[in-house]
């Protein structure tokens, strides 16, 4: 059984307008990013264990959309939109990111740059998100998105190890 680094995500704060998160894979790069953009991959780790995803729409290509959307385990949907704006796949991409459900309306974008290398027969991804404000920054952090990301990040080590001993 593969050695996993669950629950190893480091976020720092390099900046008032940024958030870097960044996390070591037991898996090769390539199928990191294969399920970090496939959508029948991307609903089986997305949610974390908060909730069920219930749509996942990825058009992978520059100028291309994408859209998650997910039940939570309180009843609630949440949903998250964005554009893809650089693809070098399976290094990396960056995209906007747009939260739906703001009161008035949905979120300014976020600009998350994907990197990802391997080293070794393992996949190490920094994500960069960087935001208008740092009230917007303080925000996001708020939401409590650290846990979440934890668990999703680690459903995603565990489906590429499944794909690496199935490939």
């Amino acid at each position: 059984m593969a050695t996993t680094t669950k629950g190893s995500a480091v976020l720092t704060l390099p900046s008032d307008t940024e958030i870097l998160v960044a996390r070591e894979f037991n898996a090769p790069r390539h199928l990191v990013w294969k399920v970090l953009t496939e959508p029948d991959l991307i609903k089986r780790w997305w949610a974390g264990q908060r909730g069920t995803v219930t749509d996942v729409e990825v058009d992978l290509r520059v100028g291309g959309t994408w859209r998650y959307v997910m039940t939570a385990d309180g009843g609630f949907e949440v949903a998250f939109h964005g554009e893809f704006r650089e693809i070098d796949a399976p290094a990396g991409m960056v995209q906007t990111e747009v939260f739906e459900g703001m009161p008035d309306g949905d979120s300014e974008p976020s600009l998350n740059h994907y990197t990802l290398t391997e080293r070794d027969g393992r996949t190490r991804m920094t994500v960069r998100t960087v935001v208008s404000s740092k009230d917007v920054r303080d925000m996001i952090i708020a939401t409590g998105m650290e846990g979440g990301m934890q668990e999703a990040y680690d459903l995603l080590e565990e489906l590429a190890t499944a794909l690496t001993t199935h490939s």
